[in-house]
């Protein structure tokens, strides 16, 4: 922005030299970019913000300075030859478009001859790098130059009809600029319009139908407010930028359209034009003024130094402010309408400061208290899966969450799809239903590159419709096939299988201190039939485990056997782990027994565990599966299962008699409950176990 130094002086007396008022308007913000000496006038380029245009005009600026300085911001009249006739008896003004004109004032000056500006105002005009045209354009840009708000001359006779409306354009209506060019207008432009015609694009440019010519002799000054988004979307469709536009653009000063069009009426009527009487005001729902509390504490807690209530006091008027004392140490301040810039009370702070002087408060580190960051329960329990799995030799994939509709249509839909109305291509356009499409190919593209066991897990969201409501829910997703591990010449290697799967499930429940799963036996679309286990927690089915269908296989050109496991974590993650609790090392030996019992075939192990579990024994610590053999030394109809119970008293050392009564405790409750019979030991040691 240009600013000439005489012109602010007409606003501030300063008699600062050249060096000094520069530093000065730097230290309030106004930097001054660069200068130069025109025509024994001083000619600054003074760097504005986007969010300040009271700044792009000579009172906006010397409003700023005069407060920077402690010096009164001089007051200027603006007298008038008047008529006797009112405005409205000229010309009537419609506002159709509330939304996008909120404000709108007109005068009419007549008996103005149209002729080359006297000396001071070409100077005037000159100076902000314009070429001068007229006298009553000239006054038109010496207003807006000055005040930083835009106003317009009309040819009164021009106007058709003595009206002036403002609207929305018509469709196909077209508009033709100073400059001469036609072009056509939409509905969503604003436009001054007359009793047939738009005259002129609001905030953006007048029309020639209507310009200040050398047979003008009545003209009507338009004073304005225009919404600026309005304005902006108008100058970009249309290709023109003015300096009017570039204002209200910004945001112009709401309380300011009289006074411009009063200010270019006197300046006319100085130029020999005589006015009528009063500014036509159309002003249907006035606003009221925004007002901030500020607290005279919070500018000490950011700034860092105490500040005088007294410097607030008096710099925040000069700058156009209302200050309203409330409870001590507080005011209620009241914003200006040409500071648009001024949203909330740090706003009022930053202003203080600007004028206190960034160079009077000290640079110091200030004291860092940094919070403990919240914790996030659900992260934390996704990092010990991870860290299990990791341990567990599981490797972790992440794919994308789009699906081809191909793949998707092999899972059987067991959950309805969500299609991608955009997809990026039409094999990624479905959202996946399950992880383990994604795991299957990750398999299919190692297999292919020569890898053997793979043992694989990914963590991620599924997607599938519940009704009409879209569901994103969080799972794991785990499949391993071949061997794990890698050979070495003295082991063997070990294929993965049920007994693995299984045993990462039941140790991600330990880890994050569930209690167990327990394993039912269920029929799923993904599983072979007598392969796959639902996986229950607390009455609840959370995941499923199994041997994957051949047919699902060879969808994805894999002939090894795989098996894989889904979790579903969200619904794991609602439900409240134990706490952690202390137990002290028990310093007393623990006894083990083994039983070993023929039991039928139907009867699975987790009937044997929830059986031992509920009858609550007293001193058993744990108990495990450690045999199982099926054989033709058994008949066809049963199995032979062995269990080892360990029991241990935290205070004393266990006698023999008193683990035997708990044994045959433990023996008569499953006799009655499964009829199990007892193995005798020579038989256990005749039979071949089977790997």
């Amino acid at each position: 922005m240009k600013i000439s130094l005489e012109w602010i002086k007409e606003y501030v007396g300063t008699r600062l030299s050249l060096s000094s008022l520069i530093d000065r308007l730097d230290m309030i913000g106004l930097v001054v970019d660069d200068w130069q000496e025109k025509d024994g006038d001083i000619i600054l380029d003074i760097e504005t913000h986007a969010n300040r245009p009271d700044t792009l005009g000579h009172l906006g600026v010397a409003r700023e300075l005069a407060a920077g300085l402690g010096l009164p911001l001089k007051e200027k009249d603006w007298p008038l030859v008047e008529l006797e006739q009112e405005t409205s008896d000229f010309i009537d003004i419609q506002i159709l478009d509330r939304d996008l004109c909120h404000r709108y004032s007109g005068i009419v000056v007549r008996d103005i001859q149209v002729k080359t500006s006297p000396e001071w105002l070409r100077k005037k005009i000159e100076s902000m790098g314009l070429n001068p045209l007229n006298n009553v354009v000239d006054v038109t840009n010496y207003v807006l130059f000055s005040t930083a708000h835009p106003i317009h001359a009309f040819d009164l006779a021009k106007i058709s009809g003595q009206k002036i409306i403002i609207r929305r354009a018509h469709k196909d209506e077209i508009f033709k600029t100073l400059e001469g060019e036609t072009i056509g207008l939409s509905p969503e432009m604003l436009v001054i319009a007359d009793a047939k015609k738009p005259v002129a694009l609001a905030g953006v440019m007048g029309g020639s139908d209507t310009a200040v010519s050398e047979t003008t002799r009545d003209v009507f000054i338009e004073s304005a407010w225009f919404d600026p988004v309005s304005v902006r979307k108008t100058s970009k469709e249309t290709g023109i930028q003015t300096d009017a536009s570039y204002r209200f653009e910004r945001g112009a000063d709401l309380s300011m359209c009289p006074q411009a069009a009063l200010m270019a009426a006197s300046l006319l009527s100085q130029l020999g034009g005589k006015s009528t009487r009063e500014v036509y005001d159309v002003f249907p729902k006035p606003p009221k003024n925004k007002t901030i509390i500020l607290r005279h504490n919070r500018i000490t807690e950011l700034l860092g130094i105490e500040v005088d209530q007294e410097f607030v006091q008096d710099t925040l008027p000069k700058l156009g402010f209302q200050l309203e004392p409330r409870q001590e140490g507080s005011w209620q301040v009241t914003i200006p309408f040409f500071r648009v810039d001024i949203e909330r009370e740090a706003d009022l702070i930053e202003e203080i400061a600007r004028f206190y002087g960034y160079d009077k408060i000290p640079s110091h580190f200030p004291p860092l208290c940094v919070p403990e960051p919240p914790r996030k329960e659900k992260r934390e329990k996704i990092n010990k899966i991870r860290q299990l799995l990791f341990h567990q030799s599981f490797d972790e994939v992440i794919n994308f969450s789009f699906a081809d509709p191909e793949k998707e249509a092999v899972f059987l839909k067991q959950r309805p799809e969500i299609a991608i109305k955009n997809p990026i291509s039409q094999k990624a356009s479905y959202l996946r239903t399950s992880l383990l499409g994604g795991l299957l190919e990750n398999i299919a593209w190692n297999k292919n590159r020569g890898a053997e066991g793979l043992n694989i897990f990914e963590i991620g969201n599924i997607y599938f419709w519940d009704d009409s409501k879209a569901v994103e829910e969080l799972f794991i997703g785990m499949a391993t096939t071949g061997f794990i591990g890698q050979s070495y010449w003295e082991g063997k290697d070990e294929e993965a299988g049920y007994f693995c799967l299984k045993g990462t499930c039941e140790s991600i429940m330990a880890h994050l201190r569930y209690e167990p799963f327990s394993f039912q036996e269920a029929k799923h679309d993904y599983f072979e039939t007598g392969f796959s286990l639902a996986l229950v927690y607390k009455g609840e089915k959370v995941g499923i485990l199994g041997l994957l269908k051949s047919s699902l296989l060879d969808s994805f050109s894999l002939k090894d056997a795989v098996w894989a496991a889904e979790l579903n974590l969200a619904s794991l993650f609602s439900k409240q782990s134990k706490p952690f609790e202390y137990k002290p090392v028990i310093k007393f030996p623990s006894v083990s027994r083994d039983v070993s019992f023929l039991v039928k075939r139907n009867v699975s192990y987790q009937d044997i565990k929830e059986a031992v579990e509920k009858l609550s024994v007293a001193y058993l610590e744990r108990f495990d599966l450690y045999d199982r053999y099926s054989g033709p030394t058994i008949s066809g109809n049963k199995v032979s299962l062995s269990l080892r119970f360990i029991f241990r008293h935290p205070k004393k050392t266990l006698l023999a008699k008193e683990v035997d009564s708990l044994q045959q405790r433990i023996i008569k409750h499953l006799k009655s409950r499964f009829n199990i019979q007892l193995r005798k030991g020579g038989q256990i040691d005749k039979r071949v176990r089977k790997n």
